[in-house]
């Protein structure tokens, strides 16, 4: 008898099967993998009663190990999105789970995020096995959509409004460099590109948060779902420039490849290309100062009126070798 079906565990996960079943989850979210997760996040040994289970924060990859630890499944490092999207992401939307509570504004992309028990899930786990459990389970079905209420309004909370240069408002995942993003919305924009068109904008948790596809059709650009989007696109009206600017808070400024990269992406456009990196701050800068390509511009919200202009004839416009062909 292998390690994960020695008789205490197997009896644990059945037992964990049987909760996320009672739950309503579907077979996928109730299978052998989900029902583990669940322990894991319950800090559940096989031995352990139900009355100990607590609320750790963890990310995936110590759920993975923590799995190897003390059920004897081993699950490859690259299962870690199917850990994510099979387990994870539903226990987060059913309400069982919290992402990032000790750091709500953390991007859901980031390497750091973790998750915790919600605790009036964790209460009712606790009580499995007693005399009580039938009533908690009933009392927690009762109240489960307020929950989930509960947390949808939190997270709506924390979502970081922005409003277009049109007027229309969006509302960005918080952390990461949507912050950044919002201030080149509503600060570059205005001054540097009076009257454009914001036709694209990216967010952490929704990479086509904003796109104008049939506009940039026009333009001629046809994008695909595995385009490596600027943050930030703007067509300049007046000028028939399109401005594609990289928000940069930890990595990725318009460097010489990414510059090609850009050009590659949208060569089939009617525009002359503008190519921005933003920062926050001057200091944040200084530690990209020598990636920043040649023939490209920096905007620095902390000061909005300001461009920094990496070498070249012009200033804020397209160089030759980023114009349209037919001109």
């Amino acid at each position: 008898m292998s390690a994960k079906n020695t008789p205490g565990k197997a009896a644990r996960i059945a037992a964990a099967q049987t909760i996320l079943r009672a739950l309503g989850l579907g077979e996928r979210q109730s299978n052998e993998l989900a029902a583990l997760v669940l322990l894991t996040l319950a800090n559940l040994k096989p031995k352990q009663p139900w009355a100990e289970a607590s609320a750790p924060l963890l990310g995936i990859t110590p759920i993975i190990e923590s799995i190897a630890a003390h059920y004897g499944v081993r699950y490859a490092p690259n299962t870690r999105e199917t850990i994510r999207d099979e387990a994870v992401k539903f226990f987060v939307e059913s309400g069982l789970l919290l992402r990032n509570p000790d750091h709500p504004a953390r991007p859901t992309n980031s390497g750091k995020t973790v998750y915790r028990l919600e605790p009036h899930a964790l209460a009712l786990l606790q009580s499995h096995g007693t005399p009580a459990w039938k009533q908690h389970l009933a009392a927690y079905l009762k109240a489960r959509e307020a929950i989930q209420k509960e947390l949808h309004r939190q997270r709506t909370l924390a979502r970081v409004p922005v409003t277009l240069p049109d007027g229309r408002q969006l509302t960005l995942s918080a952390g990461g460099q949507n912050p950044l993003i919002k201030a080149a919305v509503e600060h570059f924009a205005p001054i540097f590109t009076p009257g454009g068109l914001v036709v694209y904008l990216g967010d952490s948790e929704t990479k086509f948060l904003h796109l104008d596809a049939p506009y940039l059709a026009k333009l001629g650009i046809a994008l695909d779902a595995a385009a490596k989007m600027p943050d930030l696109v703007i067509h300049d009206v007046r000028r028939n420039w399109l401005i594609l600017i990289e928000a940069v808070t930890s990595a990725g400024p318009v460097d010489g490849k990414r510059r090609s990269e850009l050009k590659q992406l949208f060569k089939g456009s009617t525009t002359g290309l503008v190519f921005v990196t933003a920062f926050e701050t001057r200091k944040a800068m200084q530690a990209f100062l020598g990636q920043i390509s040649w023939e490209s511009e920096v905007w620095i919200a902390e000061a909005p009126e300001h461009l920094i202009h990496f070498n070249g004839e012009r200033f804020l416009g397209p160089y030759p070798d980023a114009m349209p062909k037919n001109q």
